[in-house]
């Protein structure tokens, strides 16, 4: 009963440190620090990439919205990458003002290989583009998302995320959920982050790359979630990512808990593969580069294993109540504890940052009454990637074609 009495102890603090931590960084969220100098003044030239897989219904709000950039209309390029598309998306994408590229690959689907397919041959072709801007087709980007990129490549950054918010936030619990969810990540993670010189993460859509980190070895990922895997790639090389809450780009979420469910799964196994391909270089990374970044990327990866530390805990905790260890108040108030943790307080913590952001709460409700169970449901969902991994994508459909002025009202 001693050991198990070690062992309880030694995974609390492991958790309490993991929780306090992260904490600690995201009250950094609330310190505004100065503007980055700019290194250079040019007008940098960009590729606007879209891969797309049968995308008929919105790709063209998209391609209209970059079409109306506050930039120079000779400085950047809309690419299309119409992938394994059986509709109509590359001639709407094509009428609406973007080169379309058409890829057909049926045994690799996703946006990742997509990506290294269309910039390997731009690199192979010695294009002259100084960075490029990757977007999702359901996407739609506010007027000064390219200006805003660009005075980030001005200030030396190279690999930035932009501000990705949601189109549809009140279509359903779900859309909430989600609406939730990132917007407190921009805020108390990447933001936060920010502040202080760590690295935030790509986020899926709406970033921007300089050419010049690509050129070597392509757009060279493997993984179901290209954009952690690229992140961290490079964290663990050194390279610290950007951050543009001012280049906004909107995207659009599921509206059913199924779409969702699947979704978040094919997220949580890409996760597992970056703890099974990248610990080690992230580890690697801590020693070479001896930066609190590369700390920090490590940590990252730490999410999951917690969860599971947790459930190690409980079942300590279960095994003492069994040997009269601990006292049923006790076992029980650990469950109250934990449990509160991964359901309740990401509610309280969500609207402290709608507060903060000066959003309203009013429309927000029910999502905050229901994102105990959004985040809940995260939880079932990582369980069972663990048990039976699902490494097969599937399509999510895209409905909400919306003109970005409509959603700056």
């Amino acid at each position: 009963m001693d050991y198990i009495y070690m062992l309880q102890n030694a995974i609390s603090l492991f958790l309490i440190t993991f929780w306090i931590y992260n904490l600690a960084i995201s009250v950094c969220s609330l310190v505004k620090l100065k503007e980055k100098k700019m290194i250079i003044d040019k007008q940098h030239k960009f590729m606007a990439i879209i891969p797309a897989h049968n995308e008929e219904r919105v790709i063209a709000e998209l391609v209209e919205s970059l079409t109306k950039q506050n930039y120079p209309k000779e400085l950047f390029d809309i690419y299309v990458i119409a992938d394994n598309c059986t509709d109509s998306t590359a001639s709407i994408a094509r009428e609406a003002g973007a080169i379309v590229y058409e890829r057909f690959d049926a045994t690799r689907k996703t946006k990742g290989y997509a990506l290294q397919w269309f910039l390997k041959q731009k690199i192979e072709d010695n294009s002259d583009y100084d960075a490029f801007c990757v977007f999702d087709a359901d996407n739609v980007a506010t007027p000064d998302f390219i200006k805003n990129m660009n005075k980030k490549l001005c200030q030396g950054e190279e690999i930035v995320q932009g501000y990705r918010d949601i189109k549809n936030p009140t279509d359903s619990w779900v859309t909430a959920g989600y609406a939730l969810f990132y917007w407190t990540m921009h805020r108390f993670y990447h933001l936060a982050r920010y502040n202080i010189g760590l690295s935030p993460l790509l986020n899926g859509t709406g970033f921007m790359v300089k050419f010049e980190v690509v050129k070597p070895h392509g757009w060279d990922t493997k993984t179901l979630t290209e954009d952690i895997e690229f992140s961290l790639i490079n964290i663990a090389s050194g390279r610290k990512l950007g951050w543009a809450v001012d280049a906004v780009v909107y995207d659009e979420q599921p509206i059913g808990f199924k779409q969702s469910w699947k979704q978040r799964m094919r997220w949580t196994v890409g996760h597992i593969q970056c703890i099974k391909y990248y610990i080690k270089d992230l580890a690697v990374g801590v020693v070479k580069h001896k930066k609190p970044m590369n700390v920090d990327g490590l940590i990252y990866l730490m999410g999951l294993p917690m969860m599971l530390a947790t459930f190690v805990l409980l079942f300590f905790n279960l095994i003492l109540l069994l040997g009269n260890g601990i006292t049923p108040e006790v076992f029980l108030g650990s469950f109250i504890r934990y449990g509160l943790t991964f359901t309740v307080m990401p509610s309280l913590t969500a609207l402290f940052m709608l507060v903060l952001e000066k959003r309203p709460v009013k429309p927000m409700i029910k999502g905050l009454i229901c994102f105990p169970i959004f985040m809940g449901s995260w939880i079932l969902i990582n369980v069972k990637a663990l048990i039976k991994p699902d490494t097969t994508w599937e399509k999510i459909e895209h409905v909400r074609s919306i003109k970005v002025k409509e959603l700056a009202k």
